[in-house]
């Protein structure tokens, strides 16, 4: 690999980096940032994944996700990142490539809910956190409710990644980065 390829890999995936750290440390300071920050951290990664590949995504995904554990001040939104969303964006460019719609929405709903799932089991039985306090006289209702919503949010969510890798690759792209290539 060529010395300039070698140092625009190590700057992107730095700046990458640091823009991912950048959003999971301000869930300290916004309120609902806890399930949106962790969502454009990971959204961040496509930029990685389009000029190189999966692998170097998921070397960045790796480097975030153990920074977000240790520094962040929100748990909850660092797990989101590790369980989900800093490798869905990777995920999604190989489900996509599936000859068949159905089997990768299915697999993308299976992916998210045992994913969210785990995050949240380990929130609860590992950190204590007062996940089922917060539903109050719902109860068991509330959680399912909550659990149509987080589907239904994970559709929109699909439909703008797909849209912010298409900006990405059709505007931002040519417009900012064909020097560099």
């Amino acid at each position: 690999m060529p010395k300039q390829k070698s140092s625009y890999r190590i700057a992107l995936g730095g700046l990458i980096t640091a823009l991912s750290i950048l959003f999971l440390f301000m869930t300290g300071v916004i309120p609902f940032g806890t399930f949106a920050l962790p969502t454009l951290a990971g959204a961040v990664l496509v930029a990685i994944v389009i000029e190189f590949s999966g692998k170097t995504a998921l070397l960045t995904y790796i480097a975030v996700s153990i920074l977000a554990v240790f520094i962040t001040p929100d748990r909850e939104a660092a797990l989101l990142f590790v369980f989900f969303f800093g490798y869905y964006p990777i995920l999604k460019e190989k489900l996509e490539m599936l000859k068949s719609k159905v089997i990768s929405y299915l697999i993308k709903f299976a992916v998210f809910n045992v994913s969210i799932a785990a995050a949240y089991s380990l929130l609860i039985f590992l950190f204590q956190l007062p996940v089922f306090e917060a539903f109050g006289v719902y109860g068991i209702w509330g959680i399912i409710g909550l659990w149509v919503v987080a589907n239904l949010v994970f559709i929109l969510y699909d439909v703008a990644l797909t849209r912010v890798i298409s900006m990405y690759v059709n505007w931002f792209r040519p417009k900012f980065l064909r020097k560099l290539h």
